[in-house]
């Protein structure tokens, strides 16, 4: 299960340069945890943030001319920040587990002469001795360069190779498609097969209450999707995998949801499952198709924390959107203590709501502005000037930020 480290993103709109955690490059800085929340004011970059995670996973599943036109990003003239004339890049820092050594990938993504965007270059590389440079066991340029099969082995900048055996020449036929996408099909290939396989379980939540009122008609799925249009289907995977453990799941939620007094699946005849939701006051249940924005957003974002494979990185934005304030200050508390421990979820989250971030500690907390040119700065709350030290007299963090002694 791999967990993100850090990660930097350059002359992707917005965020011109900005560096988040820990890096190759950037050593000295602290590893990102379990629980990541971005603050900020509106139109400082979160949601490109959060783009430009999307669109990472995009570039691996449909490759980088077709991430950069899906959705609203319009080409890759309108991704790249103004005035620039170098390649969109990104640096993720990652480790598969706690015990093994770190990882880096880099992706450069640019136009070539046909206007045409395309992988510049492409590298993952890893220590391989306790000590020396890393090595790249996955380089490419313009499609063109080299692959390392098996868990050892790499080159490194001066040209050192260790167990050349283990090395392949690599020539892409297509330079819109990433490396990893093509070796990382093949088991041989481990390391980039472990790397595609976390970049692949990248979970971005764009959860929508009207979609989740829909009447599900497919088969029983294990995962939400983007939009929560498959909530029934997802319960009813869980029930039908194991029934005992949805039904301990559903009590669980059932006491976080104000208003809720229980929950219960509800087999149809024609085997599909939709959830009852029975509200205080009332004797007769609601089905989701009845139930409020807000509560209906509580209980996915609730039913996501209880996968019973997670996701290894998921990104949510504005959770507080639809729901009421008091809510909110819980909400943050279950998922922090979700991805507390261990390194199997990691979960980033964008909020305006000062009483979200009132249940984190500092080093959770990054902090958007923009500087005078326009383009954003980031900053991890631990770093400001007596906000650590505030926090720790039980001064809560989403009060600071409220009184603007920090962002």
């Amino acid at each position: 299960m791999g967990k993100l480290e850090g990660i930097k993103i350059e002359n992707y709109g917005s965020l011109k340069s900005i560096t988040m955690g820990k890096l190759l490059s950037h050593q000295h800085g602290r590893p990102l945890g379990n629980m990541v929340t971005i603050i900020g004011p509106s139109g400082t970059g979160k949601s490109t943030i959060a783009d430009a995670f999307g669109f990472l996973a995009d570039c691996l599943e449909k490759g980088v001319e077709e991430a950069c036109d899906l959705g609203n990003r319009g080409g890759f003239q309108h991704l790249v920040s103004q005035n620039c004339n170098a390649p969109i890049h990104f640096e993720l820092y990652y480790r598969e587990t706690s015990k093994s050594k770190p990882i880096t990938y880099e992706l450069s993504i640019a136009l070539d002469r046909s206007g045409r965007p395309y992988v510049l270059s492409e590298r993952l590389r890893q220590r391989i001795e306790k000590y020396g440079q890393p090595k790249s066991f996955l380089y490419l340029q313009n499609g063109i360069g080299y692959a390392y099969a098996g868990t050892e082995g790499g080159q490194d900048d001066a040209g050192n190779i260790s167990r050349p055996d283990n090395k392949v020449d690599v020539h892409l036929s297509d330079n819109r498609k990433l490396g990893i996408a093509t070796y990382g099909a093949m088991a041989q290939y481990n390391r980039i097969v472990d790397f595609m396989n976390f970049l692949k379980s990248w979970y971005l939540c764009y959860f929508a209450p009207d979609s989740a009122r829909q009447v599900p008609y497919s088969a029983p799925q294990p995962y939400l999707n983007r939009t929560g249009s498959n909530l029934n289907n997802v319960a009813q995977y869980m029930c039908r995998e194991d029934p005992k453990a949805f039904n301990r799941i559903l009590r669980e939620i059932q006491d976080k949801l104000p208003g809720i007094a229980k929950i219960e699946p509800k087999a149809l005849e024609n085997g599909q499952l939709v959830l009852r939701f029975y509200e205080e006051g009332f004797s007769e249940p609601f089905y989701s198709s009845r139930m409020s924005d807000g509560t209906l957003k509580l209980f996915a974002y609730y039913l996501l924390l209880h996968e019973r494979i997670p996701r290894q990185l998921v990104f949510i934005e504005e959770p507080e959107n639809g729901l009421y304030h008091h809510y909110l200050t819980n909400l943050a508390s279950e998922m922090k203590d979700n991805v507390s421990f261990g390194s199997r979820k990691q979960l980033f989250v964008t909020t305006h709501s000062p009483f979200f971030v009132n249940a984190l500690a500092p080093q959770d907390v990054w902090v958007l502005e923009k500087d005078k040119s326009g383009f954003s700065t980031i900053k991890c709350a631990a770093d400001y000037d007596f906000v650590k030290e505030m926090s720790a007299e039980n001064i809560l963090l989403g009060d600071l930020w409220y009184s603007k002694y920090f962002g």
